[in-house]
């Protein structure tokens, strides 16, 4: 006798990772990720929003953590973004397209190792987009522009924005694709900014409040949801401190995987 009880559909993949954006705070998603695989859990699928979506390509073309903090030890703002004359934006990300891809050793997203999807904002629409063909290092710059500091990009006519705008978590794209989802938060804002009452500072702070009130809905999606708190003092754009944001992604990782009820079966 058959059982009236339906089956559910088997998802795509098994683990989910999920990574916000938060600037240079988003290296600590490095140390997260070190973490997992320490306790043996490898994500088959991957989504990242701005700073998560660089950590997301980065680990979908499977560097290493050490090697990604290579690439960054000792660079500045200006290797990745070039100041322009104010339309749009005040920076323009072609240099950071270029060292995208050149670092990944890919060119689009379909070509990654690791299943990877790559979250914007349509600008012009004003909805969420996912990625998960195409050209990679326009899709990531499009993920992690924030508007006024950077231009939006523009991909097939239609201008793309940071995906934190509507959500700053990715948990969205990955919920129907695995059966157990991690997501990793890495833009906590402390009480205490100092202030430097330029417009970009402005615009910086102002996404930011909007990126930390959305992300809420996006951790209850997930299995395991973990907020990096101990980031929060870090600047979003200061990359002198990149090796200790890895180090406190590791930890707050492995307090979260102690306390969590659950973990995927390995």
């Amino acid at each position: 006798m058959f059982s009236s009880r339906k089956q559910q559909p088997r998802k795509p993949y098994r683990i989910g990772l999920a990574l916000s954006g938060g600037g240079a705070r988003g290296f600590a998603h490095l140390g997260a990720l070190k973490a997992l695989r320490d306790h043996g859990i490898v994500p088959d699928v991957v989504a990242g929003v701005s700073a998560g979506s660089v950590v997301a390509a980065f680990h979908g073309a499977g560097l290493t953590e050490d090697k990604v903090l290579s690439i960054f030890q000792g660079a500045r703002f200006k290797d990745f973004a070039e100041m322009i004359v104010p339309r749009r934006g005040f920076f323009a990300l072609d240099r950071f397209i270029a060292m995208i891809e050149h670092e990944c050793g890919v060119r689009r997203i379909e070509d990654l190792s690791v299943p990877t999807v790559i979250c914007a904002t349509d600008f012009d629409q004003g909805r969420r987009v996912e990625f998960t063909s195409g050209r990679l290092g326009e899709r990531v710059a499009a993920s992690c522009a924030i508007p006024i500091v950077f231009e939006p990009v523009v991909i097939g006519g239609v201008r793309y924005v940071d995906g934190g705008v509507l959500h700053n978590l990715p948990a969205w794209a990955l919920r129907d694709r695995c059966d157990y989802l991690i997501g990793v938060s890495c833009s906590p804002m402390p009480d205490l900014e100092s202030r430097s009452g330029g417009i970009v500072d402005v615009a910086r702070r102002s996404f930011m409040l909007m990126a930390k009130s959305n992300i809420y809905p996006d951790l209850e999606l997930c299995d395991l949801p973990v907020e990096l708190t101990e980031v929060a003092g870090h600047a979003v754009f200061d990359l002198k401190q990149i090796e200790v944001l890895v180090e406190q992604g590791y930890l707050c990782m492995l307090r979260a995987l102690r306390a969590a009820p659950r973990l995927p079966q390995l």
